[in-house]
């Protein structure tokens, strides 16, 4: 159980840091934003006090505290959804890590932020109330995607230890 632990720690930091990386190089190289994780700590913290859905974040009271809460929350969320394969597939895919778990788990990812997190923040189901909502959703799958690329990269990377 402990193992699981600590290689789901792992392995969801390296995940997120690969899902970071690809963010700044859109923002830095290409000019594209991407999600202001002082978003999801003003989140969090309006949930304390019993908000939990917004016409939108942006203009929600900001809260002490809430871009560090933010990115906390952003690992914590990469953690958690590391363990699914780790979980699932179990310890021989921990040896010896193959695309398809982690891609899956990638992409399947995309349903947090589809259906809870943008819904929540005023954006609409699938970022349905954003200026270009096809891009907002191309954005959100291709950059889930590289965090199940990260989860497997980061997988071979822990398989050698």
């Amino acid at each position: 159980m402990t193992a699981y632990l600590i290689y789901s720690l792992l392995l969801g930091i390296g995940a997120t840091v690969v899902m970071d990386l690809w963010a700044m190089i859109l923002r830095y190289g290409f000019g594209i934003k991407g999600l202001d994780y002082a978003f999801v700590g003003r989140w969090v913290l309006h949930m304390g006090r019993g908000t939990f859905r917004h016409a939108s974040i942006a203009a929600a009271t900001p809260m002490p505290f809430e871009r560090p809460l933010g990115w906390v929350v952003h690992y914590g969320t990469g953690v958690l959804f590391a363990a699914v394969p780790a979980c699932a597939v179990g310890p021989e895919w921990m040896k010896a890590p193959t695309p398809l778990p982690a891609l899956a788990v990638g992409i399947g990812s995309i349903i947090a932020p589809f259906f809870i997190m943008q819904p929540a923040f005023g954006f609409g189901f699938a970022a349905s109330r954003t200026p270009a909502p096809w891009k907002a959703r191309l954005k959100s799958l291709v950059t889930h995607t590289v965090f199940g690329m990260g989860l497997y990269l980061t997988a071979l990377l822990l398989a050698t230890f």
